[in-house]
């Protein structure tokens, strides 16, 4: 039950915090900029990252003081999950930085730009 109470205390602070993101938006694409991306993927994206290197250490902890038996095997799994989930994170992240590389896609943001008519 703690848990469900510290998981909607973040939802919320999160869903009164990006109104404060969107004012600074002037058209769909700074919307999407500063709500969606800013607000929401790149803060989550490491916190995903640390819980499966949590959840790596874990299974390291438990299978260093099993006996033995299911305690080891429940210690290799959690290994396994959070090395899955290492893997996977930093592939799509890596794989991204390729894409954006091969194609000259501009991963640089200027929120300040002056149109002259």
């Amino acid at each position: 039950m703690k848990k469900l109470a510290q998981i909607s205390s973040l939802l919320l602070i999160s869903v009164f915090a990006l109104p404060v993101l969107a004012a600074n938006a002037t058209n769909f694409k700074d919307l999407v900029k500063n709500v969606i991306i800013d607000g929401l993927i790149k803060p989550v994206v490491p916190l995903l990252i640390g819980l499966a290197v949590v959840v790596f250490i874990y299974g390291v902890i438990v299978l260093m003081f099993s006996q033995g038996g299911e305690k080891k095997e429940e210690g290799k799994q959690y290994m396994l999950w959070g090395l899955v989930g290492i893997f996977v994170m930093v592939s799509v992240w890596g794989l991204v930085a390729v894409l954006t590389n091969t194609f000259g896609l501009d991963n640089t943001y200027n929120p300040i730009q002056i149109h002259i008519p």
